[in-house]
């Protein structure tokens, strides 16, 4: 284990002092200036959610450090699909203990790269510190319940990692012909559903509200205790009524808090969650509490 990775191990997250955990941010760009995306991806993400700065992972810190948050961090590895290479997990990994105090790193693994995959996700846990694994089967091309991505879930549910599945359209593709091959039918919460099936004590996170699939998410989310909902993607005065109300009820100790940032920040995600109609009771659980259990930063408070 590599200097950095030891220091990361001695840093301390001050849960307590932190106003709210981001589990959904992305890594754009590596310390050499690639992208996490083609530029033809990223012109249509542009076109779909506006133009935004790409900071890198340092600047990522010091953006959360100075409003108090921890934020989750990862990169997409969509190579097989996209012929775009990624950024190394081991750059965000070594980039986030560097930052320990504030941010979180998840790897992501085409599940295409077969045994090769399975074995990066055991070295990213147990010598980098990986918390969990970003997929994005739209982009990755893949549905969640296919056999090819299950040795990769099988190590990940034995590593105690998360698998955090994008859910529901993306902008990733939006306005190019064919949509840049993006299919959406892959990001049917229904299709992890399978998965958390199969894999019962893998924890899972559905990113997003799941548009066209809201119901489906939520069914999900109640039926199965492993699985989680995130409200990254969507400024929260477009949630879905149906979001809100299980979010202030039935799954009020499973919904958390992200972003999307860069392409949304925390700071307009949060100006437009603190008008929608959450109890005050639950507030704190969706900014910080479930997340800090999920990802076994502390005990539960709920």
């Amino acid at each position: 284990m590599n200097a950095v990775m030891n220091a990361a191990m001695n840093a301390v997250m001050n849960v307590e002092e932190l106003t709210a955990i981001d589990v959904h941010t992305h890594a754009e760009i590596s310390k050499d200036g690639h992208t996490s995306l083609s530029p033809e991806l990223f012109g249509a993400s542009a076109e779909y959610f506006g133009s935004h700065e790409r900071p890198t992972i340092e600047q990522m810190a010091a953006y959360y450090r100075e409003r108090r948050m921890a934020a989750v961090v990862f990169t997409v590895d969509a190579e097989h699909a996209t012929g775009h290479p990624r950024i190394a997990n081991e750059e965000i990994a070594e980039s986030c203990a560097a930052h320990a105090d504030v941010l979180i790193p998840f790897g992501s693994i085409d599940p295409h790269k077969g045994r090769a995959g399975v074995r990066e996700a055991r070295r990213l846990v147990e010598e980098y510190g990986v918390r969990g694994f970003k997929f994005h089967p739209s982009i990755q091309g893949f549905d969640p319940n296919d056999r090819l991505a299950y040795p990769l879930y099988e190590a990940i549910e034995e590593l105690g990692a998360i698998a955090l599945f994008h859910t529901g359209q993306t902008g990733i593709g939006a306005g190019v012909p064919g949509g840049a091959g993006v299919r959406l039918r892959h990001s049917n919460p229904m299709l992890v559903d399978d998965v958390a099936v199969d894999f019962p004590h893998m924890k899972i996170i559905l990113a997003h509200p799941s548009f066209p699939w809201q119901d489906e998410a939520l069914a999900v989310a109640t039926h199965k205790p492993s699985v989680y909902i995130d409200l990254s993607g969507w400024s929260p005065k477009y949630f879905p009524p149906q979001l809100v109300r299980y979010a202030n009820t039935l799954l009020k100790d499973k919904v958390l808090f992200g972003s999307d940032y860069p392409v949304i920040t925390p700071d307009r995600w949060l100006k437009d969650f603190a008008a929608l109609d959450i109890k005050p009771e639950v507030r704190p659980k969706i900014l910080k509490d479930n997340a800090a259990r999920l990802l076994g930063l502390k005990e539960s408070a709920a």
